[in-house]
């Protein structure tokens, strides 16, 4: 079998469906590649696909999505509760059979390369991709959103990996990178006080001395009038999915607030949702690579 590779593009559009159907379309249009999931929130504005393909054809896939949303999103009339800088937000690669983290970081400098130079979107790099250590964490680099951005582009420190020092007037800017898989993990909260997640978000995030491998931040979902503490768990092994859902019910009883739910949002490996109900059934001396059947039958 080829080498395989997922790409999980973000793009700023959530509640326009002839965008996103036309998004869908595009991603089904590349030969050896396969969309696997996609899912899109009104509220955050904002759509996530999965897709898994060769080598060659994943790059292809990935170029052509990113310019469909150049095309189609307009990030001037851009709201949403997500941070964003693009249309196409962010494109990560990740190694799934046979490959490397060091053989996606190139797939994702020519996917970057060729974006601005046929599209004219200029690119940071991040993750294992990033050329410095400012520009690993994905919220750091996006810091400014779409409308800060083209003051920060002035910046001495943040010209972008490729491109000029400044947006594409509609599409703004990309990031691109290779990554280990990491969880898309929200925990909603029983209230409509934001302050009360982002306070929440704060505690468990990395960056604001919570867990390592969790990075956070307070969203309102305004279809359902509560708030939500949206997550990226970049290492579910390091900091599994129980341990700071716990967390997070932890403090929130602190203001009278329960949680009334939680979500997935794309793909996620098995092994974090197998963590997790060993973790609540307390299942003793359990192993997942002989216990689990559907690891038996993939084998």
């Amino acid at each position: 079998m080829a080498k395989l590779v997922e790409c999980i593009p973000n793009f700023s559009e959530g509640r326009d469906e002839s965008v996103i159907n036309g998004l869908v379309e595009t991603a089904k249009s590349v030969s050896g590649v396969t969309l696997l999931d996609y899912s899109s929130d009104a509220s955050h504005n904002r759509s996530v696909f999965t897709l898994v393909g060769d080598v060659e054809g994943i790059q292809e896939a990935a170029f052509n999505l990113v310019k469909f949303a150049s095309e189609h999103i307009d990030m001037t009339k851009h709201k949403g509760e997500h941070p964003r800088m693009g249309a196409t937000d962010v494109v990560p690669f990740v190694p799934i059979k046979d490959m490397t983290i060091e053989e996606c970081v190139e797939i994702s400098k020519k996917v970057a390369k060729r974006i601005n130079d046929e599209l004219h979107i200029p690119i940071f790099l991040y993750e294992a991709s990033a050329v410095s250590s400012d520009r690993v964490n994905l919220a750091r680099v996006r810091k400014g959103q779409f409308e800060g951005m083209p003051e920060k582009l002035l910046q001495e420190e943040w010209a972008p990996d490729f491109g000029e020092r400044k947006i594409h007037p509609t599409a703004g800017i990309t990031a691109v990178g290779a990554r280990m898989p990491l969880v898309a993990f929200n925990v909603n909260l029983d209230t409509s006080d934001i302050t009360i997640a982002n306070k929440i978000a704060k505690i468990v995030r990395a960056s604001g001395g919570g867990f390592k491998y969790c990075k956070g931040i307070g969203v309102m979902l305004e279809d359902r009038n509560i708030a939500q503490v949206s997550m990226n768990m970049v290492n579910f092994e390091g900091t599994p999915l129980y341990r700071v859902f716990e967390t997070i019910r932890f403090e929130a009883q602190r203001y009278g607030v329960n949680i009334i739910g939680s979500e997935v949002i794309g793909l996620t490996p098995a092994k974090a949702l197998i963590d997790t109900a060993e973790y609540y059934l307390k299942i003793e001396e359990f192993d997942y690579a002989k216990q689990v059947l559907e690891n038996h039958l993939l084998n």
